[in-house]
């Protein structure tokens, strides 16, 4: 799936639920505009496989896992995304550097 401008996100061959598949690509998407600038003739990131223990599971988790596998391939610069615990809050509560996270997945 393209990302931004030559920036391209492949998914594994087993497939992904669709919230995975959405977290990874929003987690290439918060580094696509430096992706972009570092290769500027485009570059592929191929997903071959998601696998991550039930507990506790949230699919906001792949856009970190992906945010911090391109920072640390690429030597990016942070784009500050983050997940703490706050147990006053819930949970975990993921942050997203200043942009906005893409959508809402209500807990239950």
């Amino acid at each position: 799936m393209q990302i931004h401008g030559k920036v391209w996100l492949g998914l594994p061959a087993a497939g992904l639920h669709w919230a995975d598949a959405a977290w990874l690509a929003f987690g290439v998407s918060l580094n696509a505009r430096a992706l972009s600038e570092l290769v500027p003739d485009g570059v592929l990131i191929l997903v071959s496989s998601l696998d991550c223990p039930l507990s506790d599971y949230r699919p906001e988790a792949a856009a970190l896992a992906m945010d911090g596998w391109l920072h640390e391939r690429f030597s990016l610069e942070s784009s500050g995304a983050a997940v703490t615990y706050d147990a006053s809050r819930g949970g975990f509560v993921f942050s997203w550097g200043g942009t906005a996270a893409p959508f809402r997945q209500e807990t239950t």
